[in-house]
């Protein structure tokens, strides 16, 4: 493991294996870099360098606020430069948000964010965009505008636990009887140190739901996966986001079950794009 410094000074943490050309992972809601394990493995047996990290606030990541959705995009950028400045991106579900627009950042897409903080390309190359099963909602069905701000607020009065159902209801859409299940699980403990996490998701997925042109317009060649037995509103958001990005294509992977990316699958689509 090392850690790389991303532009506000958060420190994030970097795993490295393999060697070829990097493509770097970037996980979903409530995943950190050991989740991407078996697909880093299966990403090195097809001849790449697999570079997994801890998004901000999770794991061994530092986490520096003000948050908005460009620190992740800056994140993914001082990872990929510190692989030698060029990678493919491969992100699956709230990873593929943050995959396009750290793919927007790097193409030095005008302007600067809320915070006042410049938006502007840090010297990174992305190869090709690997967006799976990414939660875009094109305005159907659209967790309320405020489950940010309502989750930061949970998280500062120090109720980590309702933070995260309250995403998994409101941001995820899961079904509360799933949730209850998740609650009296072993895992709920884990998934409460990750509380804060569910704000940046929330506020990443706010802000790219419905994709603006300097999203849609990306010249970097992009893959779209998506699986089977999946939930509804990914399997709704695939087909249309590839009808709006004409640098897009819209792969079916059925190995891929119930938005669980597929290590060896997956690995084996990115070879083909990569002429690995």
């Amino acid at each position: 493991m090392q850690h790389v410094t991303s532009a506000d000074g958060t420190a994030i943490a970097v795993h490295r294996s393999g060697r070829g050309t990097p493509v770097v992972i970037v996980g979903g809601a409530f995943s950190m870099a050991r989740d991407a394990s078996a697909l880093a493995e299966a990403l090195v047996d097809r001849g790449f360098e697999a570079v997994t990290f801890d998004r901000r606030a999770r794991g061994d990541s530092g986490d520096t606020k003000p948050f908005a959705p460009e620190r992740e995009a800056e994140d993914v950028a001082a990872v990929v430069e510190a692989v030698g400045g060029s990678a493919a991106l491969l992100g699956h579900s709230s990873g593929a948000l943050v995959a396009l627009l750290a793919a927007a950042h790097s193409a030095g897409a005008p302007g600067g964010d809320a915070h006042g903080a410049d938006s502007s390309a840090a010297g990174t190359a992305i190869a090709h965009l690997f967006l799976s099963e990414p939660p875009m909602r094109f305005g159907q069905q659209e967790p309320p505008a405020d489950l940010a701000d309502r989750l930061q607020a949970l998280v500062d009065a120090g109720r980590d636990g309702e933070a995260v159902t309250t995403f998994q209801l409101e941001g995820v859409g899961l079904p509360p009887q799933m949730v209850e299940g998740i609650k009296a699980s072993p895992l709920f403990a884990h998934l409460q140190t990750l509380a804060q996490s569910t704000v940046y998701d929330a506020a990443v997925a706010a802000a790219t739901s419905t994709p603006d042109e300097r999203l849609l317009s990306l010249a970097v060649p992009t893959t779209v996966l998506v699986g089977v037995e999946t939930m509804p509103v990914l399997e709704r958001a695939a087909p249309m986001l590839v009808e709006r990005m004409p640098s897009a294509e819209l792969v079916r992977v059925p190995e891929s079950v119930n938005h669980a990316i597929d290590p060896a699958a997956t690995a084996a689509i990115v070879a083909e794009r990569l002429g690995a």
